[in-house]
């Protein structure tokens, strides 16, 4: 989504208010938003520009859902297990991510086409 105000007001009816406010994420050039759900959270994603990784996506395949995050205790140790199973990763190690975390991507090809952040934190 390209435009934040329009994802918050479409998703807020069904997951209340926003749990802060946006936030420039520089190391994945994107801006973030996050709703609660319960013990889960959606965040909502927009590019910072127009070459970033989340604006290819946008422009390619339209909006939806990007990717799934999963909290784990070590990004780098989730990001090396996959590895040595020979799996492909985006990241080889944790980089910094919203909210002051480190996060880390898995390749689709190791989820079945499914984006997948591992997400260091309490």
């Amino acid at each position: 989504m390209t435009d934040l105000s329009q994802a918050v007001a479409r998703w807020q009816p069904l997951l209340g208010a926003p749990e802060g406010p946006a936030e420039d994420v520089p190391s994945n050039r994107v801006r973030v938003v996050f709703l609660g759900a319960g013990a889960a959270h959606l965040e909502l994603v927009a590019p910072l520009d127009s070459d970033s990784p989340v604006a290819k996506f946008l422009s390619s395949r339209g909006e939806g859902i990007h990717h799934l995050a999963f909290r784990v205790p070590n990004v780098d140790r989730a990001l090396n297990e996959l590895a040595e199973r020979g799996e492909r990763v985006v990241d080889r190690h944790g980089r910094p991510g919203a909210r002051g975390r480190r996060v880390g991507f898995a390749h689709p090809s190791a989820f079945g086409g499914v984006l997948v952040e591992f997400v260091e934190g309490p």
